[in-house]
């Protein structure tokens, strides 16, 4: 059994922020791949189903993000899940909107929901990395992180969430390149050279045709020989 954990804050006013991108990761998964209705449980929503073999338990804790851990823990405590069976997906500041890497273990980056896992868990578990850019400062960062995404992020949004959920299964089995070149299949598309436009070279315009002079009527060449 495997655990995907989204981070997010719970409620309608914080739907669309660029911090409930986790939240929109797993929701795509459960979606896409008939997962069961969400409940409430383990201090969050929860949704079962299979990747392939795997079994599944999809949460999103609604602790609200700093608090995310005792949602994450009493999950874990209940299915008696290894830490290296627990994925979470992840806001990123510091990867350019639309990437997305893959990581075990390691550092919380100062992002609170990570943080709160690593109070109640530890570090040892799995990250999915969703870059949403950064603003600049970082005293802009609450701010930015707590707003929707703008209308023109829809497209690799929607882009990297597809390529997400067609490699949950690779995910689930532990096969990350997998995983990965199924996202970057769908936000960066390979063109086929047959899909390609060849420039068309300009061709020479045509010389025009001299126009000809008009022939002279009788009466004009007699009256030429009296001149």
């Amino acid at each position: 059994m495997k655990l995907f954990v989204g981070l997010g804050n719970p409620g309608a006013k914080y739907a669309g922020n660029r911090h409930n991108i986790g939240f929109m990761a797993v929701d795509r998964i459960a979606e896409d791949h008939g997962f069961s209705p969400w409940r409430r449980g383990y201090q969050g929503q929860v949704s079962e189903g299979r990747l392939g073999s795997e079994k599944i338990v999809l949460l999103k804790p609604e602790t609200f993000m700093n608090l995310s851990g005792q949602s994450v823990r009493a999950a874990v405590d209940f299915f008696k899940i290894d830490l290296s069976d627990i994925t979470v997906f992840h806001d990123e500041l510091d990867l350019a909107p639309g990437k997305c890497r893959i990581k075990q273990g390691g550092g919380h980056a100062g992002h609170n929901g990570l943080r709160s896992i690593h109070a109640h868990l530890g570090e040892a578990y799995g990250r999915v990395r969703l870059g949403i850019g950064h603003p600049g400062h970082k005293d802009a960062v609450a701010t930015y992180v707590l707003h929707d995404f703008a209308k023109v992020d829809q497209d690799w949004l929607d882009d990297l969430l597809r390529g997400i959920s067609d490699g949950a299964q690779a995910l689930a089995q532990g096969d990350g390149q997998r995983f990965m070149n199924a996202v970057a299949l769908r936000v960066a598309p390979s063109r086929s050279s047959a899909s390609v436009e060849k420039p068309v070279k300009p061709t020479a315009k045509p010389t025009p045709e001299p126009i000809p002079e008009p022939s002279a009527n009788p009466l004009q060449k007699l009256l030429d020989r009296f001149k």
